[in-house]
């Protein structure tokens, strides 16, 4: 009886393993030439299946009836009008996840906490077009007009008071509707102690309104009940590769050289006669600091950093350009410019934020 039972477990244990799709096999370069609607992705067994139902717990906690209905898409985002949050692709398996990482240096939710950190915010956007919360007059005097164009880039201010802080580089300063957002989602976390946590701070205003408006929708019925997916990955029918090329276009330099008077300005040209300490390698040396300075600074996306640093080392390099002046001044100096090479290809309309 015992070896009858032991067999069986065998082959429930075994049935119950879930087959892996024959392209996680792939190399790095076949997987690039799958499309996206060939992948057959789904969000269910996932990680953001699991701390979905985390946040939907936390939802139905505070009496709010509203479900956001979840797809995988390219990217993550809540359209305008419709009820429910887009998923990135490389969110659905862990093999996805490691080729974004080696293309775009980044997971965006790539861990448990920078995850459920992100569903609680795109469930504000979703709540928001459900309930058309932006039409509200207290809501538009609360955090401003939704209708205001979204920044190509925000300047944030580090010691400001006025905003909440939940997903990093200070995000409810750049748009009304993030404020919203970033604001709802510090009230959703379970166990918060956002009255303590933010005495004193005008933002504790906003969290007050979030809190007076929620338990006004509790029970209620979404005023818009759509199931609607925008860009599903099922009718996608580009592949990876040409997904991640027009997604690290966004951060390319038009003309790498048209830089090359700012670097020139601050270093001077290689002489044989004199010995000094090559602006490439000075470059590469400052280079983490500068990225974590850079990263802080605005919401930029790590591989725009990244790239750019990039460039400048290699523009320094075939200037054949040296240190003259302190190293201090120098990276400051670089920091600035930089700086304005990525302001630069922000206002070509090449950003997206995603969230």
């Amino acid at each position: 009886m015992a070896t009858k039972k032991k067999k069986k477990a065998v082959r429930t244990a075994t049935r119950s393993k879930v087959r892996e799709p024959a392209w996680t096999k792939l190399s790095d370069t076949e997987l690039l030439q799958k499309r996206f609607c060939d992948l057959r992705l789904s969000l269910r067994g996932t990680v953001v299946d699991r701390h979905w139902k985390e946040v939907q717990k936390d939802l139905a906690g505070r009496g709010i009836r509203f479900r956001p209905h979840l797809w995988l898409s390219e990217e993550w985002f809540s359209p305008d009008g419709v009820p429910g949050i887009a998923v990135p692709f490389y969110m659905a398996h862990p093999r996805l996840m490691r080729l974004e990482r080696l293309i775009m240096d980044e997971v965006e939710g790539g861990n448990a906490n920078w995850l459920t950190r992100i569903l609680r915010h795109e469930a504000a956007h979703a709540l928001d077009n459900a309930f058309r919360l932006r039409r509200r007059k207290g809501w538009r005097k609360t955090f401003g007009k939704s209708t205001r164009p979204y920044p190509d880039v925000y300047r944030p201010r580090p010691a400001s008071r006025d905003y909440v802080l939940h997903l990093g580089h200070w995000y409810a300063q750049s748009h009304p509707s993030e404020d919203f957002a970033e604001t709802f989602a510090v009230w959703l976390q379970p166990r918060a102690r956002w009255r303590r946590d933010y005495q004193g701070w005008p933002a504790l205003k906003k969290l007050e309104y979030v809190d007076s408006l929620m338990k006004e929708l509790q029970g209620a019925r979404p005023v818009v009940d759509n199931r609607e997916r925008i860009e599903p990955l099922s009718e996608d029918t580009r592949t990876l590769a040409e997904h991640y090329q027009q997604k690290r276009a966004r951060y390319e330099l038009d003309r790498p050289g048209a830089y090359d008077l700012r670097l020139k300005r601050i270093f001077g040209k290689r002489s044989p006669l004199r010995r000094h300490l090559r602006a490439s390698t000075f470059v590469r040396r400052v280079r983490p600091q500068l990225e974590r300075l850079l990263i802080r600074r605005s919401r930029l996306h790590p591989y725009l950093v990244h790239h750019v640093l990039r460039v400048v080392i290699q523009r320094c390099r075939d200037l054949d350009l040296v240190l003259e002046t302190s190293q201090r001044d120098a990276k400051r100096a670089v920091l600035g410019v930089v700086e304005r090479i990525m302001m630069d290809i922000l206002r070509r309309d090449r950003e997206r934020y995603a969230l």
